[in-house]
C-alpha cells in the first residue's frame, strides 16, 4: 500500500470517528480491509503519536472523538513573507 492509500484509510477512519459509524473494532477492520490488530494499532497511534482524543463508546458502538476534532493533512501556498 502506498502513503496515498494509507492517507485515504485516515481520512475515511476520521470521517467515520467524527460521525460515530465505525462500528465495532470487528466491524471497522471490515470497513477498512484490515485486520482487527491493524484497528488496534492504527487506534494506538493515534493516541499516542498523534495525541487524538479518540476512545470507544459501548453507548454508540463506535470509535469517537472528545470534543471537535477532524484529521487535516493538506499543503498550503504560503506568501514569500513568511519563509
Amino acid at each position: 500500500m502506498d502513503i496515498f492509500d494509507q492517507i485515504t484509510r485516515f481520512k475515511r477512519l476520521d470521517y467515520m470517528v467524527r460521525t460515530r459509524s465505525t462500528g465495532t473494532p470487528a466491524e471497522l477492520a471490515g470497513k477498512l480491509g484490515i485486520s482487527t490488530s491493524q484497528v488496534y494499532q492504527i487506534i494506538r497511534l493515534l493516541k499516542i503519536k498523534w495525541e487524538a482524543p479518540i476512545y470507544y463508546s459501548r453507548a454508540y458502538q463506535s470509535y469517537c472523538y472528545r470534543g471537535n476534532v477532524k484529521f487535516l493533512l493538506e499543503f498550503r501556498t504560503l506568501d514569500d513573507s513568511t519563509e
